[in-house]
């Protein structure tokens, strides 16, 4: 019998919210998410923020470098999202987390290491909320850096040559790719591996996701991906 898959939010609900703010996620909740997406960068100073591009011109019109950046500036002008507030507000709402570290970047495995270590530090409330921790890249070095924590760790992968090099016990598969190569799932299955899929927005999507017993979706539209996996 098919499951539901999970629902996370795609750096909140995006489709209606500006990305990774504290809006997105509120509204995910409100639309039925089980969990947050999130992409992670650090500042100049590392402090550790969720973001997605190397920079804020797209989604603010101001062009800095996040890596370039201080918090304290960075937050003066555009108002970012540091992962501990958004690790916090998963915590308080039992809400899971996938939290996607962006490769190449100048700092290299500290992304990774930061973020272990605040995950340790708050390890006791990550475990007594029940919520999963996911932690993915589409990085295999850094994939292999987060297997070596107590989380799970999710492999992203954009083609089907990198599913050779899959260790992990997630990997994160494309819609496009599930498009033409369902049968690809039944055997990932077959092989002990969970599967996530991004970024789903379809209602066929949604439905093909759960007929192949895919783990977990993740969407810009959490209200329209519960509705459509009722």
């Amino acid at each position: 019998m098919p499951i539901i898959p999970l629902i996370y939010a795609h750096r909140g609900a995006s489709s209606t919210e500006t990305e990774h703010t504290k809006v997105a996620y509120q509204t995910a909740i409100n639309q039925g998410a089980d969990g947050f997406e999130c992409d992670v960068r650090l500042t100049k100073d590392q402090k550790i923020i969720c973001y997605h591009d190397a920079n804020t011109k797209r989604v603010h019109d101001i062009d800095l470098k996040i890596s370039s950046t201080t918090f304290e500036e960075l937050n003066s002008k555009i108002s970012v999202l540091p992962l501990a507030d958004l690790l916090d507000f998963a915590i308080s709402n039992k809400k899971n987390l996938a939290i996607e570290t962006k490769h190449p970047n100048r700092f290299g495995p500290l992304t990774e290491q930061k973020v272990n270590q605040l995950l340790i530090q708050r390890s006791g409330d990550i475990k007594r909320s029940g919520i999963e921790i996911n932690l993915m890249s589409f990085s295999w070095f850094a994939t292999n850096r987060n297997m070596k924590t107590q989380f799970s760790s999710v492999y992203l992968v954009k083609n089907l040559r990198q599913l050779r090099l899959l260790t992990a016990g997630t990997v994160g598969i494309s819609i496009d790719i599930v498009r033409k190569n369902p049968t690809l799932i039944l055997k990932l299955h077959r092989n002990g591996k969970r599967v996530f899929v991004w970024t789903v927005n379809e209602i066929a999507d949604y439905e093909l996701c759960r007929e192949l017993n895919v783990s977990a979706i993740i969407t810009d539209n959490p209200a329209r991906a519960r509705s459509a996996l009722r």
